[in-house]
């Protein structure tokens, strides 16, 4: 007897995303089918446009899909209101941006502390857990660094101790290396990866530079809304 396979972390089927009304609509989204599994690295791709980003977003539950359905570890999302969809995007998902979004005059300690203060856990438990989240992330000796006595590779490095702190099951990362050199590049991907290798996590990675995307197990493709091509990578598949 085949042992049944595990169902997905997430699972979308039709998924549409529609932005305007009457003659100013446009469907960003067009029915999107797909299953993402526990401790996947993917990619996801496309030209300007296509709608990769606004399927990071809905991903992330940061937008609202129009139709279709998405589940993410079983819980139906597109039924959540807004305090719920907060609620799960502060216990289960964490997320990297292009721009850092870090606050300026504030240390990299105290960024990576905010999500557990939202969260209200103690002082004490907090700063430790903020301290072994930057020490993963190679940056122990930058805790009292505001970002502009950082790199951009350093001011990265502190987003991702943001985004782990939490123990998300899920991390979305969307341009996560656009303004960075090709070299601190290779250093945030590796980063990634180990995080994903080494505790599990669920990546998730927008992209347009297809070196980028050599990090990843998994490389989807958007156009115009739709999936184009879903590759598992060889050395992925062996």
């Amino acid at each position: 007897m085949i042992p049944a396979s595990p169902p997905a972390l997430i699972e979308l089927r039709g998924l549409t995303k529609t932005y305007g009304v009457g003659d100013a609509a446009f469907q960003a989204l067009k029915g999107i089918d797909l299953d993402i599994h526990q401790g996947e690295f993917v990619a996801i791709m496309g030209p300007s446009g296509s709608g990769k980003s606004t399927l990071m977003n809905v991903l992330g539950c940061l937008d609202t899909p129009t139709g279709g359905s998405y589940h993410y570890q079983g819980i139906v999302v597109e039924t959540l209101n807004a305090d719920e969809r907060a609620l799960l995007r502060r216990f289960a998902l964490g997320f990297v941006f292009q721009g850092f979004n870090l606050l300026a005059r504030t240390s990299s300690l105290d960024n990576v502390e905010l999500p557990l203060l939202y969260r209200g856990v103690p002082r004490r438990e907090r700063r430790a857990k903020a301290v072994a989240a930057l020490n993963s992330v190679g940056l122990t000796t930058k805790l009292g660094s505001t970002p502009a006595e950082l790199s951009g590779g350093q001011q990265q490095r502190v987003a991702i101790a943001r985004a782990i702190v939490t123990e998300p099951s899920t991390l979305f990362a969307d341009e996560p290396t656009g303004n960075l050199d090709s070299v601190t590049t290779r250093d945030i991907m590796e980063l990634l990866t180990r995080l994903n290798q080494d505790r599990g996590i669920t990546v998730l990675v927008v992209t347009h530079d297809d070196h980028v995307a050599t990090s990843a197990h998994r490389i989807i493709r958007i156009q115009d809304g739709l999936i184009d091509s879903d590759i598992l990578r060889p050395a992925a598949a062996s």
